[in-house]
């Protein structure tokens, strides 16, 4: 089973999904060179928004999030998201 998520950006193609950061909001990387970073809501009312992050935003993000998994105990999530951050920002 495949754990990966990707997403159509309507200029910048497609984009797969780094992490999630809150509920409802997600981290996602264009698939080439990982270079420009979207934040994505899914609101009812707004339906799906992209909101365009830089990279040490979106490094603080993934951050925060691998902080929030070590302190919830949530050690194999952890590990996971731990090399995706090696993989997408060194």
């Amino acid at each position: 089973m495949s754990t990966e998520t990707y997403l159509n950006h309507p200029n910048f193609g497609l984009l797969f999904r780094v992490c999630m950061v809150e509920e409802g909001q997600e981290l996602f990387a264009t698939l080439y060179a990982q270079r420009l970073f979207f934040l994505v809501t899914n609101s009812a009312t707004e339906g799906i928004v992209f909101q365009p992050l830089g990279r040490s935003n979106a490094r603080q993000m993934l951050e925060n999030r691998m902080r929030l998994l070590r302190r919830a105990g949530q050690q194999a999530d952890y590990n996971q998201l731990q090399v995706t951050y090696k993989q997408t920002f060194q």
